[in-house]
């Protein structure tokens, strides 16, 4: 506070005091009255400032209010100045603490000033008027106070867990673009709010893990923790026998229209009529023909949840040709155990990410190749139970979702398995949706659906481990991502745990440093409800055949597979918070599924609808990560 007098006039009293010195009579009187002045200078400076201090007072609290007001009001934004409604908000909050013509004062003012590292600091001042000082030349007093807020963030990991689903290339009704340029639109802006709020000397390090089908998490494993040899659903040659009747045709003419797949109670009975223009079959199953279908044909698959898929084709006046041969060559569909190291280098060395391998072919029969697949860094988890009692699982056995174990060399049940697409069949399933899964073997010349062609073996963008970023290592980060694959929330929250766990995997990497704590800190974006997909080959193989977690004939508690991920995905956020992570969950367009709520709690799980709420949502993260408060 500054104080100075506003006016001042010639000094009351002189002659008075002059007269006094000259007449000798009446000096006990005189010397009391001249006494009067000091004692009133005295008493009228205490009360006078004693309202001007009471004035200081509530001047710095209004001053404060206003700048914390505003910095609240300013979020993630990184603008040049002082946006109008920042300004507002300030200068309403500042207002409020000390209004117009309060203690009887004059000449109030409040100024803004947005700094470079987006603190904002504010100068208020007032005219105090004086009541016995006046009788001294001092009719007011000029008090001024600073003040500042600024977010404070200590050393601080955020892991961003981020659904890039194939649903993350739609558009949110109103916004200006789908939903992953908005989000990577959103987490730079996040980004650079963050950096330039961190103070001189504090670390602020972020990862990412992108999530769907799969978790690409291979480029951060070392290769002693990786099996040496896994059972993959595939397929090898048959031996040649008599061969196997396989049907072929050819179009003619006429029309076929795909239909719209629908979900109905029940599959609906065939419309089409066939006509047979020319040709037959021999006595041993081959022959050849012509033929006109009109009508429609249905094809349905039921799902792992029990609704029906219902597929099919009109036909009109479409004929076609058709033939029954007999081949030499077939496979036998089958769980194979092969060598898949390949797909390592030496202990501790890196994974080959990358790597092309082969399953060769038995014999040579007619129109058999070795089947190649590739590496891409998607890994299968360990090993796990089907768990009947979520709330008593027995981690010595669900080896997926202890989070900090780390893997014991040569011990396979606590190694990952790489994930290869190119090797993986479901058996007894066709390209269709139509058929049955086939637990055992099964010898057939036809290919079985395939999930990696089907695009139903997804491996996002591989992920990142903690760290210092700059923002042209984030952008470029940010541009890789793809929207694909199907949602399978419990990977993405087991792995970004792994990730970010100061006990486990990384635990090195992840202590504090230089004696300061870390504040840690989840991120859990999704733009969907729970859906995984039996067809896929995901985390845990193809679920209905490996039967690792969930047995489709025989489920523990009737749970089908959207809810053990479900479940899974409770088991493992709980996990990560007992390391002291703060978890937050973000649903951006769409509700917020309530076990995600759940696992967030209060304050901490968010609905946005479109991007002007994503934006305010991961504002109001980043001020309760980072401590809001006055500076000065």
């Amino acid at each position: 506070m500054t104080c100075q007098s506003k006016e001042a006039d010639a000094p009351l009293g002189g002659d008075v005091l002059a007269r006094l010195l000259r007449d000798n009579s009446g000096n006990t009187l005189a010397l009391i009255a001249a006494s009067i002045f000091p004692l009133l200078a005295m008493i009228g400076g205490g009360v006078d400032m004693g309202r001007t201090y009471l004035t200081q007072a509530r001047l710095q609290q209004a001053c404060d209010a206003g700048v914390l007001a505003a910095r609240k009001k300013l979020g993630a934004s990184l603008p040049t100045g002082i946006p109008a409604t920042v300004q507002t908000t300030g200068d309403k909050f500042f207002n409020l603490n000390f209004g117009n013509g309060a203690f009887g004062t004059t000449g109030r003012a409040f100024t803004m000033t947005l700094q470079s590292d987006m603190a904002i600091s504010g100068l208020a001042s007032v005219d105090v008027p004086t009541t016995i000082m006046q009788v001294f030349g001092y009719k007011t007093v000029a008090v001024k106070v600073s003040c500042m807020a600024r977010l404070n963030f200590s050393n601080t990991d955020v892991m961003m867990v981020l659904d890039t689903t194939g649903s993350m290339r739609d558009t949110n009704p109103g916004d200006p673009a789908p939903k992953i340029e908005i989000l990577r639109s959103t987490v730079k802006s996040f980004y650079d709010q963050l950096e330039k709020s961190k103070n001189k000397g504090t670390r602020i390090r972020y990862g990412f893990l992108p999530y769907s089908t799969n978790v690409n998490v291979g480029n951060l494993l070392r290769s002693d923790w990786m099996v040496d040899k896994w059972t993959y659903q595939s397929r090898k040659t048959a031996p040649t026998g008599a061969g196997q009747l396989v049907w072929n045709e050819t179009y003619v003419s006429g029309k076929r229209e795909d239909l719209p797949a629908t979900e109905q109670a029940s599959c609906p009975s065939n419309t089409a009529t066939y006509k047979d223009i020319s040709g037959g079959y021999s006595s041993d199953g081959t022959g050849a023909g012509r033929q006109q279908i009109d009508g429609i044909e249905y094809y349905c698959s039921t799902g792992s949840d029990g609704k029906i898929t219902v597929n099919g084709a009109r036909f009109t006046a479409y004929v076609r040709d058709w033939t029954v041969t007999k081949e030499k060559s077939a496979w036998i569909y089958q769980p194979l155990s092969l060598d898949v190291q390949w797909t390592k280098g030496s202990n501790g060395d890196p994974l080959k990410i990358g790597d092309w391998n082969s399953i060769p072919a038995d014999g040579t029969p007619e129109n058999v190749q070795p089947l190649w697949a590739q590496f891409k860094g998607c890994v299968e988890e360990r090993d796990t139970y089907e768990i009947d009692d979520y709330t008593k699982v027995d981690l010595t056995k669900a080896l997926d979702l202890d989070i900090d174990l780390v893997p014991t060399p040569k011990n396979p049940k606590t190694q990952w398995r790489p994930l290869i697409p190119g090797f993986i069949f479901d058996r007894g399933m066709w390209w269709d949706g139509s058929g049955t899964w086939e637990v055992n073997p099964v010898k057939n010349h036809d290919t079985y659906l395939m999930p990696f062609w089907a695009g139903l073996a997804v491996c996002p963008t591989p992920a990142r481990k903690l760290d210092t970023l700059d923002a042209g290592t984030l952008d470029t980060y940010l541009k890789s991502l793809t929207p694909e694959g199907s949602t399978y929330h419990d990977i993405g929250m087991i792995w970004g745990g792994r990730m970010i766990s100061p006990t486990g995997l990384f635990a090195a990497d992840n202590a504090d440093i230089d004696g300061k704590p870390t504040s840690r800190h989840l991120i859990f974006l999704t733009d969907g409800q729970t859906a995984p997909l039996d067809y896929s080959y995901a985390s845990y193989g193809v679920e209905p055949l490996d039967r690792r977690r969930w047995d489709p004939a025989n489920p523990k508690g009737g749970l089908t597979l959207t809810q053990v991920v479900e479940k899974r995905f409770t088991v493992a956020c709980n996990e990560v918070k007992k390391r002291n992570v703060t978890v937050w969950v973000i649903s951006f367009g769409t509700a917020l599924n309530p076990i995600m709520k759940e696992c967030a709690g209060d304050g901490h799980a968010f609905e946005a609808k479109d991007a002007a709420t994503l934006s305010d949502t991961f504002t109001k993260i980043a001020q309760q990560m980072g401590d809001l408060r006055i500076a000065k």
